[in-house]
């Protein structure tokens, strides 16, 4: 029998909810929950994880725990592992001193850095500001993706290719509705994937307050409730992310314009949107307020994606103006005014009004205030923190990860770097490899990249070959009535070896992982276009490409190996 300690609870019915959400978990053969004792009682199936029980427990809105002291010891340690998971297991360091380990920030890189310093050994402390989670779950992925989902299925029920056999109807928007059920989800992941995972850690203490560094060896906090702390530390990670950039337009800073976070959080959908800027956030958020019924104009200094291989931006403005979102290139706000409920920003082509600015430049980050130069920790000119493939900063015990570094924004690879942070912060030797390192952006149709393109190869001296393979050859594509966008393979001249992949396709995002894969393992285009891909699926694009190579693939059948 397996007990753990349960809070939260308030009365017998929520005894109930709690033995629900634990009986639905995998390997839960039974499940006794008592309200006044505060616990729950559980028969396991062997190696059952804690996780899942302490996850189960948190979705369901209650906190649970495991006990100090095992009540049952003959249960195989499994109250010796499940502290050990949680990292109550502390290791010791030569002569006897636990290594402790000061994370500042609580999102993708400082969680993921936190959990592996506890399972190897170390005593963490936790240092968040602001609300636990970071950018991702709170500001960013989450509700962004949430948001771009409702809105395509407004998009769908106004326009799809089915029309001529589906009716079509105006779909009536509840943004009110929308944004609780947004930030309900938002909610539910922060405190299952975050707050409960951090109630039960044991070798974790979380610090509410804004840190800064006093020496190479030690943080000062000023404590959110009040008063100072000093956190005296033998490793620190610094993870602190980013917050959005806003440019200096003349006239902006005394306006009410929108980054990402208040566009998230808005209650209304205003009839006009103009947005500034053009690669990620800008044409994922233009896209989903156009779907949701603003008339939205982005304005372009270059181009869309101008970052990227040409193609692509060229494939997306097309798209996006077929749905009446206007793209003006090549455009500069010179000045932004706000009166009367009223944005006018003047540009080099003339003057644009809107009743919402969406400001989306990118992003800067979070190192102001750290006082860096105390312990000698190195930033570039953009304020990001200097790190090698290690994690390692200019400071031997001082690591830094995610978005507040010089290495690219993506939650996945702040966790990764996180992680091999903790790693070596403990004694190892984990590097972070981004040359297959995937991206997507979730528009419609989607963009997704790995690898080198073109121009990047060239840069490294590299002679290429390259496919473009319009979606009108693809069968799923075909099928779907949404050949909108293409797959471009970039191999090395003369060997065929893959070096990249650029795509633009409805599914885009669910196929980039594979050409990842075969990317890091040194596949050639014939190693691709040899491989087996299931009949009617995006993902067959990346063989059809690849055979294009050596063969005219409008001569094939239409799942010809």
């Amino acid at each position: 029998m397996t007990e753990l300690a349960i809070s939260g609870m308030t009365c017998e019915s929520c005894a109930t909810h709690v033995r629900q959400a634990l009986e639905k978990v995998p390997g839960v053969r039974s499940a006794q929950v008592s309200y006044p004792k505060g616990t729950a009682r559980l028969t396991l199936a062997p190696d059952t994880p804690v996780a899942a029980l302490v996850s189960a427990v948190a979705a369901a809105g209650y906190r649970a725990r495991v006990p100090e002291a095992a009540p049952d010891p003959s249960r195989d340690g499994f109250f010796e592992r499940a502290r050990h998971w949680f990292g109550s297991g502390q290791k010791e360091r030569g002569g006897g001193e636990v290594l402790h380990v000061a994370v500042i920030g609580s999102g993708g890189a400082a969680m993921a850095a936190a959990l592996k310093a506890a399972e190897r050994g170390a005593r963490v402390t936790l240092i968040e500001r602001g609300t636990i989670g970071g950018t991702c779950v709170n500001v960013g992925c989450v509700p962004s993706k949430i948001m771009i989902r409702a809105a395509h299925v407004a998009h769908l029920r106004r326009r799809s290719p089915f029309d001529v056999g589906v009716s079509a109807a105006e779909p009536t928007i509840l943004r009110d509705r929308l944004l609780a059920q947004q930030q309900a989800r938002v909610d539910e992941l922060r405190r299952g994937k975050y707050e409960s995972i951090l109630e039960v850690s044991t070798a974790i203490t979380v610090v509410h307050g804004t840190a800064r560094f006093t020496d190479a060896g030690s943080l000062t906090v000023v404590l959110r409730d009040g008063g100072e702390q000093v956190v005296a530390f033998d490793r620190c990670l610094l993870a602190t992310g980013a917050s959005a950039a806003v440019p200096p337009i003349p006239g902006l800073a005394d306006t009410p314009f929108w980054t990402s976070t208040e566009a998230l959080a808005s209650s209304d959908i205003p009839p006009r949107l103009a947005v500034i800027g053009s690669s990620v956030v800008a044409v994922e958020l233009a896209q989903a307020f156009a779907r949701l019924g603003s008339q939205v104009t982005i304005l372009a200094r270059n181009r869309l994606f101008f970052r990227e291989d040409p193609v692509i931006g060229e494939a997306l403005t097309a798209a996006f103006r077929d749905e009446g979102i206007e793209v003006l290139e090549q455009t500069q706000t010179r000045r932004v005014t706000h009166a009367g409920g009223e944005f006018v920003l003047t540009t080099n082509h003339g003057e644009l009004r809107a009743e919402r600015l969406l400001v989306a430049t990118g992003r800067t980050p979070n190192t102001r205030g750290l006082n860096l130069e105390a312990a000698g920790v190195k930033v570039d000119e953009q304020g990001a923190i200097v790190v090698d493939d290690h994690m390692r900063t200019s400071v031997p015990n001082i690591y830094a990860a995610g978005d507040c570094t010089t290495q690219p924004q993506f939650v996945y690879v702040a966790a990764a770097a996180g992680t091999r942070a903790a790693i070596n912060m403990a004694g190892g030797d984990a590097a972070l490899d981004l040359s297959a390192m995937p991206a997507v952006a979730f528009t419609d149709p989607q963009i997704a990249t790995v690898g080198l393109s073109e121009a990047e190869a060239h840069r490294s001296g590299i002679e290429t070959d390259r496919r473009t393979l319009t979606l009108d050859n693809v069968p799923r594509a075909l099928v779907n009535l949404d050949t909108r966008g293409f797959i471009k393979l970039v191999a090395e001249a003369g060997t065929g070896r893959l070096l990249g992949v650029q795509a633009v396709a409805a599914e885009a995002g669910e196929l980039i992982q594979t050409a990842a894969i075969a990317i890091r393992a040194g596949m050639t285009v014939h190693d691709l276009a040899d491989q087996l891909f299931p009949y009617l699926t995006m993902v067959e694009a990346l063989k059809l490409a690849a055979q294009t190579f050596t063969k005219d693939v409008k001569q094939l059948s239409c799942c010809a190996g």
